[in-house]
């Protein structure tokens, strides 16, 4: 990173590990024009803009300013911003089935959409220029927000998502026991086991990808994902990336760049 451009992890404490996996800071103070492409990865979060917020692009073709505070669910195909700005942010990523509770609505809701979270974050004072202080600030108010609002975790659907990351076989159900197991997860994840499945397969990609991204590393990463060939894998970039792996390497820049060196690892956090 250059142009004193920062990217940061920070590990919750015992209290939040739960439900929240990591909280990151970024700041970018000369960004680009570039477009930059996110891709799914499982884990709906919380962004503070303390800087300026992207511009999203949507279905008919515009970008649109996002709101500075926003809650992004569960994605199933990419999202492209831009930035406008200098950028600072930070940002609270949950586990998959973490953020029902502090949401307090499905999270199928969300899906595929950022939610406006301005107004209920209104009180929430962010220091600027500190993200060790951002990650401070935010750990103490996702905690209060945890007693007051007494969050738990279904342990059914927790169990399942567990699986799914480990790669393991998923235990024998009847009809109406799948189902049953599909609604718990539109309303804890607000995907279904299948595509969080596909999300966490599509992230194991970048787990194993070598540096630079050439063609030959790219494959090797998606067998070693657990894709069949070399097809089935460019098929999910185009799903989940809307191009392809070389395009998606040689495009990448700030805030893509740096999410994807650290969110497509195995849960767990360290300071970049």
């Amino acid at each position: 990173m250059g142009g004193g451009e920062r990217y940061q992890e920070f590990e919750p404490p015992e209290a939040l590990k739960p439900w929240v996996r990591v909280i990151w800071t970024y700041a970018a103070p000369e960004p680009s024009r570039t477009v930059q492409r996110i891709a799914p990865d499982g884990c709906p979060e919380l962004i503070v803009d303390v800087g300026d917020p992207y511009e999203e692009l949507h279905d008919d073709g515009v970008f649109r300013l996002q709101p500075p505070r926003i809650f992004a669910g569960q994605m199933s195909r990419p999202m492209a911003i831009r930035p406008v700005g200098p950028v600072e942010l930070v940002a609270v990523r949950f586990h998959p089935d973490g953020a029902r509770d502090w949401l307090g609505a499905p999270l199928s809701a969300a899906t595929d959409r950022r939610l406006d979270m301005t107004g209920r974050l209104a009180g929430l004072a962010v220091p600027v220029g500190d993200p060790e202080g951002q990650a401070r600030t935010m750990i103490a108010w996702l905690d209060d927000q945890r007693r007051v609002g007494d969050w738990r975790i279904d342990p059914m659907v927790r169990a399942e998502m567990e699986t799914l990351q480990a790669e393991r076989p998923t235990p024998p159900r009847d009809a109406a026991a799948q189902r049953a197991l599909q609604r718990r997860f539109l309303d804890r994840v607000g995907v279904s086991p299948r595509a969080l499945k596909s999300v966490f397969r599509f992230r194991r990609v970048f787990d194993h990808a070598t540096a630079g991204g050439e063609a030959a590393g790219w494959l090797e990463a998606g067998l070693a994902a657990g894709y069949f060939d070399q097809p089935q894998m460019a098929r999910e970039f185009r799903r989940f990336l809307g191009c392809t792996a070389t395009d998606w390497a040689r495009e990448q820049v700030e805030l893509a760049r740096a999410i994807a060196s650290q969110s497509y690892k195995p849960a767990g956090a360290a300071d970049a």
